[in-house]
């Protein structure tokens, strides 16, 4: 990637015309993420108290994210996202803004415009498309605990009878209830393929997410747990659902929160753990970097000095009970890291160092990540007395397979479990896609949205736990 060089105008009269100029309304760009570009809607106000902003990304489904800061001064325009750890800057010429998009330390050029513009034509051949042999209805429901009404999808084999339900449950960040991600809709395929099997589905957007309520950002595990409640006491008084065979089905941090609604919850009849963690998160976030290093290619020397430094990044995280405060210390400490020389090689190319470490310090001082941290999973998971099924992809960087289902299997057993099925998916990645590398970088590119065996591991074995 270039590094985006910002033009500085000097002219008197041309700065006081931008000064002038109406930014408010619509602004159009397209990522160019190497085989899945992604459009993205910036919604911009003004008001006696400055300007205010959302960011739309039509392509995940994830509409009016809130922008914590919007400025405009002098023809440059900044913004960013604090939860998700984005920033964007740009100039405005003429009707176009033209500048750069950061996010996790990643820098991509992005221009946006007045003019609206196309979704990217993407192949995607398992997606399915209507009309559909099967019951379907929009639902909403309400978790009394947060005050907030969550919206998803109900599928069943059929509008009448009763059927077993599976509830799905996404992985981290905004999704949205079919789990959008890299073009591709995971959790529409997963409820397709289910309900064609005679097992219902319930996927709803995330709290803050698509037509769902609530704050996403301010949110942990623990309160997407709450909203599961919430989804699962839906069921047990909705017409055509067997509330006997209730199950869930979560993929990464899904896998997290799924055994934590069973071992409070007798409702839940199976759980389906697909990526889910086995260890601490401090574990699994040191362990997926190194991983995702070495497989990108980086050399020995900068995998080691990226490691060091999340190291410390993650103990301070674990030190710390005071966010502003977290941040402030990360900020100072990856500023004086990288006075080094030697350190700076660590910034992917053409990225912007001021941004990089805005973007590392928005990813891990947020309460999610506070929460997930010193989350163990194993203390829960002794709890879990129904049915589980555990499986990972064979080529999974983000939660590495060995380690994370022999803790899950070992902590299952150790709590008396004894229906407990584990299994690794040969070649797939950590979206159970069909994978060579595993990098994440290549899920856009893939176009497979998910491994037909995995389906069938899947489908086959609820369909034995509720007969």
């Amino acid at each position: 990637m270039k590094k985006w060089v910002f033009c500085i105008f000097v002219a008197f009269t041309f700065t006081n015309f931008l000064q002038a100029q109406d930014i408010t309304g619509k602004w159009h760009g397209l990522l160019e993420i190497p085989g899945s570009p992604l459009r993205l809607v910036l919604n911009i106000q003004n008001s006696v108290d400055g300007y205010s902003s959302t960011l739309d990304s039509p392509d995940q489904g994830a509409m009016g994210i809130p922008v914590d800061i919007t400025t405009f001064a002098d023809g440059n325009l900044s913004i960013a996202v604090t939860v998700l750890g984005l920033t964007y800057t740009a100039e405005l010429k003429g009707n176009t803004f033209y500048g750069g998009f950061a996010q996790g330390g990643f820098n991509l050029p992005l221009e946006m415009s007045r003019k609206p513009i196309e979704k990217p034509t993407q192949k995607r051949p398992q997606e399915p498309i209507g009309p559909f042999a099967y019951y379907s209805e929009s639902v909403s429901f309400k978790n009394l605990d947060a005050g907030i009404e969550l919206a998803g999808t109900l599928t069943l084999p059929d509008k009448t009878g009763k059927h077993p339900v599976a509830i799905l449950i996404s992985g981290s960040g905004p999704h949205n209830r079919n789990a959008e991600i890299a073009g591709h809709k995971p959790f529409l395929l997963i409820a397709d393929f289910l309900t064609r099997n005679g097992i219902g589905v319930l996927r709803f957007d995330d709290r803050g997410v698509g037509e769902s309520k609530g704050d996403f950002k301010m949110a942990t595990s623990e309160d997407f747990a709450s909203d599961v409640h919430s989804a699962l006491n839906f069921l047990t008084y909705k017409d055509g659902v067997d509330k006997d065979n209730i199950g869930l089905i979560g993929h990464s941090e899904g896998g997290v929160i799924a055994p934590m609604v069973a071992a409070r919850n007798g409702k839940v009849s199976f759980i389906v753990l697909l990526a889910g963690t086995g260890l601490p998160g401090y574990d699994i976030l040191e362990m997926q970097g190194e991983l995702i290093g070495k497989a990108s290619g980086q050399s020995d020397v900068i995998v080691e000095q990226s490691a060091a430094i999340r190291r410390h990044l993650i103990e301070m995280a674990l030190a710390s009970e005071n966010i502003p405060t977290l941040r402030t210390n990360m900020t100072a400490y990856l500023n004086q890291e990288f006075q080094n020389q030697g350190v700076k090689s660590l910034l992917p190319e053409g990225a912007n160092a001021d941004q990089f470490i805005k973007g590392q310090v928005d990813f891990m001082a947020t309460p999610w990540m506070h929460y997930f941290l010193r989350h163990d999973p194993v203390k829960i998971l002794e709890m879990v007395n129904c049915p589980v099924l555990a499986i990972n992809g064979e080529n999974d960087l983000q939660v590495p397979p060995e380690e994370n289902l022999s803790a899950i299997r070992d902590a299952l057993i150790r709590g008396g479990n004894s229906e407990v099925t584990i299994q690794v998916l040969s070649g797939l990645n950590h979206l159970f896609q069909e994978s060579e590398t595993g990098l994440p970088s290549a899920y856009g590119s893939i176009e497979q949205t998910f491994s037909p065996i995995a389906l069938d591991v899947i489908t086959e074995w609820i369909s034995h736990q509720v007969k």
